[in-house]
């Protein structure tokens, strides 16, 4: 049988969440998570995806403009000559401050933070409504799938974003978005066939593909599990611990 000309042409994005970082100090302070690099580990992981893609011949490659996803774009794209383009439309969700969740709701506010965003106003920690997200990051999309002269796209960014991107091709919505783990310097493979700048098929090949740790030995809990087992006693209050979460100062 002839392949279809669309088939011929098919486009394949492999997007991926930056790798590992920390958000606390050594004291366990927040550090600001608009300027955090990655860890040793963090570079570790980037380089097993490097190698997995090692024979991908990239045409594009985007990330959200934060350090943390253009350092793991550029260790995989390595000694490629291609330029690493930014767009902020796909920077993570924005959380809201923590201290106006109460102490007894933090864990099904923050370690369950996915649950629920389809919900009418919903937002992620009391902070960007997931309707306005859900906006922004398909403007991201649209545009993308809309520029021509790629084939092969290198895109990294964030957890909330790949999961939006992700349910968004399973046409679930914002009620999929909790479906969707992704762990750090994953690899997705999203396949579509564009004509005329619009998507007339799309599918997922893979998803959350951890080259460093394909099994997931050790790791049975959620990306936002474990940002809320990292939280420790604030040591500058008195009276009751307190938890603080590292992006909800930060609008």
């Amino acid at each position: 049988m002839t392949a279809s000309p669309r088939t011929a042409l098919r486009r394949r994005i492999y997007l991926m969440r930056h790798a590992e970082v920390s958000y606390f100090d050594a004291d366990g302070r927040p550090l600001d998570p608009r300027h955090v690099p990655l860890t040793d580990v963090g570079r570790r992981q980037a380089r097993a995806a490097a190698a997995a893609l090692a024979e991908v011949v990239f045409d594009l490659a985007v990330c959200s403009g934060l350090p943390r996803t253009a350092e793991t774009a550029r260790l995989v794209l390595g000694e490629r000559d291609l330029p690493l383009r930014e767009d902020a439309r796909l920077k993570e969700v924005k959380a809201g401050r923590l201290d106006a969740v109460p102490a007894d709701e933090r864990e099904r506010v923050i370690a369950y933070a996915y649950d629920g965003a389809e919900a009418m106003d919903a937002a992620f920690i009391g902070g960007e409504r997931w309707i306005d997200f859900q906006q922004r990051v398909l403007a991201a999309w649209a545009a993308l799938v809309a520029r021509d002269g790629w084939q092969d796209a290198l895109v990294v960014a964030h957890d909330a974003v790949n999961r939006m991107l992700l349910s968004h091709v399973a046409g679930a919505g914002l009620a999929g978005l909790k479906a969707f783990e992704q762990d750090p310097a994953c690899i997705n493979m999203i396949e579509l066939d564009v004509d005329a700048g619009r998507v007339r098929r799309a599918f997922l090949r893979a998803v959350n593909h951890a080259p460093y740790d394909p099994a997931r030995i050790g790791n049975r809990r959620t990306v936002m599990e474990r940002i809320f087992r990292a939280f420790v006693p604030d040591p500058d209050r008195r009276g009751p611990a307190s938890l603080r979460l590292p992006t909800a100062r930060h609008p």
